[in-house]
C-alpha cells in the first residue's frame, strides 16, 4: 500500500473511483452518481481539478490500483486562508479495515501542517457514520456542530457533523 499525491495522469483512475464512491455511499457525498454520469468531459475536468492550486488529492494504491482518496482544499478568501477542508474521503469496501483511511487522513493533516498559514482542518461527516466519526476523533478532530438535513437524497435527509482539527 502506498499513498501518493495525485496529478492529471491519475484522472481516469480517480474518475472510476469517484463513480464507485458515489454509487456505494450516496449519503456521504454532496454529489450524486446520477449527476456525475451526465457531466461533460469528466476525465478532462478531473485532470484539471487534480492540479488545481490549493487543492491536493491523495490516493491510496494497492499495487497499481487506486483504492482510496482524500482531498485537502485550502480556502482561497483572504480572511479564510487559515483553514483547509477535507473532502471526498473514501476507501473501497473490499480494502476497508486495513488502516488505509487513517493513512489518507494523516497525509492530508501532514500536508496541511507543511503549508504556511494553515491553522485548522475541517471536515463534515454524516452523523450516523460511526466508523468514520471514530476515525476522525482518533486523528484529533473535535465536533463543533451538526447541520440538520444537510443532504437530501431520494426523499431521505442526512444530518452532518462538523469537525475541526486545530494544528
Amino acid at each position: 500500500m502506498e499513498i501518493q499525491l495525485l496529478n492529471e495522469n491519475h484522472a481516469e483512475a480517480y474518475w472510476e473511483l469517484r463513480l464507485e464512491m458515489l454509487k456505494q455511499s450516496p449519503s456521504s457525498f454532496g454529489s450524486s452518481y446520477e449527476e456525475a454520469l451526465t457531466r461533460p468531459n469528466p476525465i478532462e475536468v478531473t485532470a484539471g481539478r487534480l492540479i488545481q492550486k490549493d487543492s491536493h488529492t491523495f490516493g491510496c494504491f494497492v499495487g497499481e490500483k487506486l483504492v482510496g482518496t482524500a482531498t485537502l482544499v485550502r480556502e482561497s478568501a483572504l480572511k479564510m486562508r487559515h483553514k483547509a477542508s477535507i473532502f471526498a474521503m473514501y476507501v473501497s469496501p473490499v480494502y476497508r479495515g486495513n488502516g488505509y483511511a487513517r493513512r489518507l487522513i494523516e497525509a492530508c493533516i501532514s500536508h496541511a501542517k507543511a503549508v504556511e498559514g494553515i491553522e485548522q482542518v475541517m471536515l463534515t461527516v454524516v452523523s450516523t457514520n460511526e466508523t468514520a466519526k471514530g476515525l476522525y476523533l482518533s486523528c484529533g478532530f473535535k465536533p463543533y456542530g451538526t447541520e440538520k438535513r444537510a443532504l437530501k437524497y431520494k426523499n431521505e435527509y442526512f444530518d452532518e457533523d462538523l469537525m475541526v482539527l486545530f494544528l
